[in-house]
């Protein structure tokens, strides 16, 4: 069974982050980088502003990185026939779903964690409001990771799915960015233990919701 989820997770990791039409794990940084470089062009050079709203900003960018790879998750594994093959070797679509939410935050989440180090210079973050938002970070993006699959499962097939993924998962990732953003006012603790505890929510429900959701649309 290890050597099962490796081999899986090998193949995930190589797919996500060289990318190939969507861009690798570079477009998502790139992307976060250029909110973090555009923000204090749009508030104006406040730096008492910058650096009270730069978490939030943060959150908002990492949550819009974390979107941009949905329409890779699933979708082209299910019109390949990989998860017919899958099955015939007895690999259930819980356990593949689990090794590609954790190839999806291996992907997006450790470098988003590296990039909010020059996007917090550019924001005007200082190092203790950082440090909150780079362990914030740790524990909501495997959240972000497990629903961006999850949901991409579940719009797998359908018409417009890849929008459609996105329009979902912007509203069911709230409680997210309210808790990983609110930490900063909430005094760091309380708020990092809710994103995290909403985070294994998520981690908990998305091999099982995604698993039913792949059957289906093979079915």
């Amino acid at each position: 069974m290890s050597g099962r989820f490796s081999a899986l997770l090998r193949r995930d990791l190589a797919r996500l982050l060289l990318g190939g039409r969507g861009g690798g794990a570079v477009l998502p940084i790139l992307f976060f980088l250029s909110v973090a470089m555009l923000y204090p062009f749009a508030v104006g050079p406040d730096a008492r502003l910058l650096a009270r709203t730069g978490g939030g900003v943060i959150w908002v960018a990492a949550l819009l990185a974390a979107i941009l790879p949905l329409d890779r998750l699933i979708e082209p594994d299910i019109e390949q026939g990989m998860f017919d093959q899958w099955a015939l070797r007895g690999i259930s679509e819980e356990m593949v779903i689990t090794v590609r939410v954790l190839a999806h935050w291996l992907s997006f989440g450790p470098p988003l964690m590296l990039a909010a180090l020059p996007a917090s210079a550019l924001l005007g973050i200082d190092a203790q409001t950082l440090r909150i938002v780079e362990i914030g970070l740790l524990a909501g993006t495997p959240g972000l990771a497990a629903l961006g699959v999850t949901v991409a499962a579940l719009t797998a097939g359908l018409r417009g799915g890849a929008a459609l993924s996105g329009l979902l998962v912007i509203p069911m990732a709230v409680p997210l960015l309210i808790f990983g953003a609110g930490s900063l006012s909430l005094g760091g603790e309380s708020g990092l233990a809710l994103t995290a505890a909403a985070s294994l929510v998520l981690l908990a429900i998305a091999p099982f919701a995604g698993g039913a959701a792949v059957r289906a649309a093979r079915g």
